[in-house]
């Protein structure tokens, strides 16, 4: 749980360690494997799931809005050639302004 939280600071100092947590839950099986905790942004399909079973399913936005946080996300996580699933989907979270409903 510390190397998310650590991880998802790097883009947000003042992250709350409740909602990295609950993401993590959120998760679960899938960040036992270092492929899928990853999330490649190189790759269409794999945003277009992020958008839809993360942004649209659990977070209850339209796709567009859902797509653009998506793609803001993975302009600014650019430099980072490992980007964590946990941080990805928490910085979506916060840009679409849903961190306090999860």
């Amino acid at each position: 749980m510390a190397d998310y939280l650590a991880d998802v600071k790097k883009y947000d100092a003042g992250a709350d360690a409740a909602v990295v947590e609950k993401i993590v839950k959120h998760l679960g099986i899938a960040l036992r494997n270092k492929d899928s905790s990853l999330v490649a942004a190189s790759d269409k399909k794999e945003l277009d799931r992020v958008r839809d079973n993360w942004g649209v399913k659990k977070l209850g936005v339209d796709a567009a809005k859902a797509d653009a946080a998506v793609a803001k996300v993975a302009k600014a996580m650019a430099a980072d050639s490992s980007k964590g699933r946990v941080t990805f989907y928490y910085l979506v979270a916060k840009e679409l302004g849903k961190l306090k409903s999860l």
